[in-house]
């Protein structure tokens, strides 16, 4: 139930004056007659920009895992590796891993006729894919060490306990272990989500036509700076805005219940 009376408090009220005023002015003050020729392509770099965040955010979680989980409990052969590939990829600058994955692998690739011959070359001669190979690997290299220590983070009476009852290994850390980690770096990834999305405009840089880059278009065509702007950050204040609540909604379902994992005799 929204509380009227903490919504509606001096500094809120002030806010939302200030800012209906800036909208007001800028709907009549503004030039937005531009806005039904460049819509298409607007709408195109909107779906580009989605997707290439969540296909990053999947794909990166999914290999942070176990790069957190090599630097928690993982041999050195395996530690080793991950806490190198995590430094690396957070002590360089995403546009550096950007332009080293598009024009460093991607110039090499056409040296070699059985790549150019493959099925896959038709995807590997566009910009997309390293795009998205540099989003995700830069994700895993942040979520990595995050992981690692939501990993270290999770009591270890809740794993002896399960290895007491027998509970398998793939079981318990399925069940027990990566809940409880999840659980604890929730918030963060949250944050961490948001950066992901701020990070995408840096795929304009390789030709992939994010919303950025129509955004970049519409000022070279026509001239007009700001509004094209201000469009922008009304997009990612939106698309954060709704980020923020939805992990909000996961923080007070997953933690605000604030119970513990059980665990049962039944390891199947």
């Amino acid at each position: 139930m929204i509380d009227l009376k903490a919504l509606f408090q001096p500094h809120r009220i002030v806010m939302m004056l200030v800012f209906a005023g800036v909208a007001l002015w800028c709907a009549l003050s503004l030039r937005w007659d531009w806005i039904p020729e460049y819509l298409p392509l607007a709408l195109q770099g909107i779906w580009t920009t989605l997707w290439l965040m969540v296909a990053s955010l999947v794909l990166g979680f999914l290999l942070a895992v176990p790069l957190g989980l090599a630097q928690a409990v993982g041999p050195w052969y395996l530690a080793a590796p991950a806490r190198a590939f995590c430094t690396v990829i957070r002590g360089t600058p995403l546009l550096l891993q950007l332009w080293l994955l598009y024009y460093g692998l991607g110039s090499l690739f056409p040296q070699f006729p059985w790549i150019r011959s493959s099925e896959l070359w038709p995807y590997l001669r566009q910009a997309w894919p390293y795009a998205l190979l540099a989003l995700t690997l830069s994700y895993a290299g942040y979520e990595g060490e995050v992981m690692r220590g939501a990993f270290k983070g999770v009591a270890k009476g809740q794993l002896e306990a399960a290895k007491a009852y027998g509970m398998p290994r793939l079981t318990l850390f399925r069940r027990i272990w990566l809940p409880q980690a999840i659980r604890n770096v929730l918030p963060t990834l949250g944050g961490e989500t948001v950066l992901q999305l701020k990070a995408t405009p840096l795929v304009a840089t390789i030709t992939v036509v994010d919303i950025y880059a129509v955004s970049s278009r519409v000022r070279s065509d026509t001239f007009i700076v700001y509004e094209p702007l201000i469009l922008l950050a009304v997009f990612y204040i939106l698309v954060a805005g709704i980020i923020a609540l939805a992990f909000h909604w996961l923080e007070v379902r997953v933690l605000g219940s604030g119970q513990p994992v059980r665990i049962t005799a039944n390891t199947r």
